[in-house]
């Protein structure tokens, strides 16, 4: 369908299904989308974008294109959206990373807090930590141990250099009081591929890629990250759990659209995604990947924004990551 050139005002779902104008869902992407089973694993937010926009879709009565924004960590896509008519037919979909830019970035072409309008956090996905399966530990006890009787001995790779795989060992470390070589990679694909081959001890991932390795026993999982253990390793515990009280990181997924727009757009949106991941056959199908879908407000969504990055800005600031 080809976009109208003349817009119409958006003011609920019925009216926005009528105007015939597709609406674009945005994804910023780090580098150029690969094909297939490779994309998936790579991109996760890709993967569930993508799966639940004709469900969403469908909610609104409006036809909702899926596309990919390549370049700048992500930024250039976030910038799109940041500067896209506040109209509710451009949506952001981005991940908790949106949080961390600030702490990577000393001067953002957009503000990740006054340049969107919150929408909702639709997914969240569990962290799984591993280990490499010669590392001689057997649980997530006896790897904690392990890490504070060989402060900056073992080394752990992650996604890239302020990537949320970093960070999250580095508030571990912290809280721990022990310290390890961080090996960053260019995405977690390659990180997998050294701790296969022994080259790193451990690394944190999100389960829906991680999972395929652990099933297949190539690598050893110890714990989860999250909040909550995971319903496709309910025999994994939480890092909280196995020892390290109040210890919580997973990865979670957001909408946004521009800054003024309309709050009635704002809660049509919210509504529909609501209604779109409330599917249980459609919760089926991603829980069995470790994906949770959920329900949230758009103000859910800024308070997180509002908690996260200040934090982050300190993880990053006690890693010794430089903002360029």
């Amino acid at each position: 369908m080809t976009p109208r050139t003349t817009r119409q005002p958006w003011k609920g779902c019925s009216e926005a299904g009528r105007s015939g104008k597709p609406a674009r869902l945005s994804i910023p992407t780090r580098s150029a989308p690969v094909p297939s089973i490779a994309a998936r694993a790579g991109r996760p937010s890709d993967e569930v974008a993508r799966t639940l926009a004709p469900h969403i879709g469908t909610a609104l009565g409006q036809t909702l294109f899926v596309e990919s924004r390549v370049g700048a960590s992500g930024n250039i896509g976030t910038e799109y959206v940041a500067r896209a008519a506040p109209d509710g037919y451009t949506v952001l979909y981005q991940t908790s990373g949106l949080a961390i830019m600030p702490a990577l970035f000393r001067k953002l072409p957009y503000d990740p807090l006054a340049g969107f309008a919150p929408v909702t956090m639709p997914a969240d996905i569990n962290v799984i930590l591993r280990v490499r399966n010669s590392l001689p530990v057997a649980d997530l006890s006896s790897f904690l141990q392990y890490l504070k009787d060989h402060p900056g001995k073992l080394s752990y790779g992650s996604g890239g250099r302020g990537n949320i795989t970093h960070l999250a060992v580095e508030v571990l470390l912290r809280q721990l009081g022990s310290s390890a070589v961080h090996v960053p990679y260019k995405g977690t694909a390659p990180a997998m591929v050294d701790l296969l081959g022994g080259q790193i001890d451990f690394m944190l991932d999100a389960i829906n890629t991680a999972y395929p390795y652990v099933k297949d026993g190539r690598v050893r999982a110890l714990a989860v990250t999250g909040g909550n253990r995971s319903p496709l390793l309910p025999q994994l515990p939480t890092v909280a759990e196995a020892g390290v009280p109040g210890y919580a990181m997973s990865t979670w997924q957001c909408m946004l659209v521009p800054a003024g727009t309309p709050a009635s757009i704002v809660q049509a949106l919210n509504a529909a995604v609501n209604k779109a991941v409330a599917d249980p056959d459609l919760q089926k199908q991603f829980a069995a990947v470790g994906v949770q879908l959920q329900s949230s407000t758009p103000a859910q969504l800024e308070a997180r924004l509002r908690a996260d990055i200040p934090n982050w800005i300190k993880v990053a600031q006690a890693a010794g990551v430089q903002p360029e």
